[in-house]
This record gives structure tokens, C-alpha cells and sequence, in this order.
């Protein structure tokens, strides 16, 4: 993970960060990171705190917290054999998070959000390496397609409160 710039680096140690997915394998190298830079007002709650699939849970928390910056890395993740056997958890979970947490957000007045995707929204038969331009040119992999649906819908939503 690239060092944040001075300026970058004060703004986040002086404001409240809520981490969705802080114990998955990004999110905890995010609070790592964060806490070697200093940021002292990380939010971390599990699932049983805040469930990241039920809107008013999520609207609640954001109003009540009101963090200044939100890194959104949760997500419902397996590999090939449970995104095809699960389908519908993996876009259903998937929707709800990313919709719950970007608009609760927008709503709670978040400055920055910064919605995590994966190499997974981009076509199947993307030029290596791949350019962003190539979002939504060609056939997703079969295998992950719910998954990346949920991802470019979260990415759409951000790009619509932008």
C-alpha cells in the first residue's frame, strides 16, 4: 500500500474512519496501516454489531458515528465452487452492502468513501494489463458473475452520489 502524502496523512489521523470488513484480509491491512500512520478514531464493528445487510442497522450506525472518511472492504468472498453453488447469496449480499453502506454514507455526510472493487468487474477477455476503460465492454467469468454484478453496482452507485 502506497504512503499517503503529508497532507493526506493529517487529514486522516485528525478524522473518524469506519472500516467495513476490518477483519477480512484487506480491511485488517487497512487498520494496520492506519494505525502505523497514527489515525487513532478507527470504528471497527463485526458483523454482530453491525450488520452490513440490514439497512436501518447500518443508516443507524453512520448517524449515530457520523465518520468523517468510510473504506468499505467488506464483502461476501469464496472461491469458484461457492460463488457457483451460491449464486444468489453472493449478489443479494453483496447489493445490500454496498447499497447500505454508500448511501447511508452519503446520508451520515461522509467527506470520502473509498468502495474496494476487484479484478473480477472487468470482462473475462480484458487486455492484460487491465484499463479501467474496459469496464463493462465485454463478458464477466461465469464463475464470479454475481459477484462482480454487485461490485459494478456498488461502483455505479458511487459514481451517481459523485
Amino acid at each position: 500500500m502506497n504512503k499517503p502524502n503529508a497532507e493526506g496523512l493529517a487529514r486522516l489521523k485528525g478524522g473518524k474512519i469506519y472500516i467495513a470488513g476490518h477483519r477480512g484480509m484487506v480491511g485488517s491491512a487497512l487498520v494496520r496501516r492506519l494505525r502505523d500512520a497514527g489515525c487513532e478514531h478507527l470504528l471497527l464493528k463485526t458483523r454482530a454489531e453491525v450488520d452490513l445487510e440490514n439497512q436501518q442497522q447500518v443508516h443507524d450506525f453512520l448517524q449515530t458515528e457520523k465518520p468523517d472518511y468510510v473504506y468499505l472492504a467488506a464483502a461476501r468472498v469464496g472461491g469458484i465452487h461457492a460463488n457457483n453453488t451460491y449464486p444468489a447469496q453472493f449478489i443479494y449480499s453483496n447489493l445490500m452492502i454496498a447499497a447500505n453502506v454508500i448511501n447511508a454514507s452519503h446520508e451520515a455526510g461522509v467527506q470520502d468513501l473509498l468502495f474496494l472493487g476487484s479484478s473480477c468487474i472487468y470482462p473475462k477477455s480484458a487486455p492484460q494489463p487491465m484499463p479501467e476503460d474496459c469496464l463493462l465492454t465485454g463478458v464477466l467469468e461465469e464463475t464470479n458473475e454475481p459477484y462482480s454484478i454487485a461490485k459494478i453496482a456498488g461502483i455505479k452507485l458511487c459514481e451517481s452520489y459523485n
